[in-house]
């Protein structure tokens, strides 16, 4: 392959399907091994054999991405099984349940927070020592137009998204002289399993969208692809978005 990023490693979290299933596909046709790291096992197996079956190199690993120990334990992984790791996809995201914050059920509330936010700083924290060891490093933290305006019934997953945004900056002030590249991506609404419990809510807009306006789960895919490349070191601390056609053609996608 003639891939810049032929030959490095990458975790992928949330990989069982949607975005992550994507982003480990897209990375492992660049010549990337991957690790595919979510709850259950069974789909991210599949979603490895499907990648290996191609040609491409991918191991597996269960992660709960709200517990630090097991986010650890799937860096650790990584090095051990390709010897690096240069590249950490943060998708793993929840916004079940949905409701209102009079509604909200305290425990399901926090445990969002804890893998959108929380996961999040996890992720920086277990693979920023080992990728500022080997002096580089690329950290894709999936977004949300979410994080910058509120959304009737999503008070958990508008401010862990924020909060997530936040996380962004803050490691791009501290690594980016280091050869650390940390950016968001922010894909819009996206034909995934999230839209569906979106659009059974019936709360706020997103949830009245014609499932046809969602991008496909691909889409994204190639963009985390792009921003892995040495093209977008312009986004590094920053939310990249593919919802404006400036965005899209830079990966190579079609206009809105």
């Amino acid at each position: 392959m003639t891939s810049t990023l032929n030959g490095k490693a990458a975790i992928v979290t949330g990989a069982s399907r949607g975005i992550g299933a994507a982003a480990a596909r897209q990375l492992a046709a660049e010549g990337v091994s991957v690790l595919l790291a979510a709850r259950t096992s069974s789909d991210i197996d599949e979603v490895a054999t499907e990648i290996r079956s191609n040609g491409g190199s991918a191991q597996t690993i269960t992660c709960d991405v709200s517990d630090y120990t097991q986010v650890a334990a799937m860096v650790a992984k990584c090095k051990a099984e390709f010897g690096r790791i240069d590249i950490l996809v943060n998708n793993a995201g929840l916004i079940d349940p949905i409701s209102r914050l009079a509604d909200a059920d305290p425990e399901q509330w926090a445990k969002v927070a804890d893998v959108n936010f929380k996961g999040v700083f996890y992720g920086l924290r277990a693979a920023i020592p080992e990728m500022e060891a080997q002096g580089s490093g690329t950290i894709i933290n999936i977004s949300s137009g979410a994080a910058y305006g509120p959304m009737e019934g999503w008070s958990h997953y508008c401010s862990s998204k924020a909060a997530a945004l936040m996380l962004t900056r803050c490691a791009d002030k501290e690594y980016a002289g280091k050869g650390i590249r940390v950016t968001g991506l922010s894909p819009g609404t996206v034909a995934t399993d999230m839209q569906v419990s979106i659009k059974a809510s019936g709360i706020n807009p997103v949830s009245q969208l014609d499932p046809s306006v969602h991008i496909p789960a691909d889409w994204v895919g190639k963009a985390v692809v792009w921003l892995c490349k040495d093209g977008a070191g312009e986004f590094a601390g920053q939310d990249f978005s593919l919802k404006s056609d400036e965005g899209r053609a830079k990966v190579g996608l079609p206009a809105s």
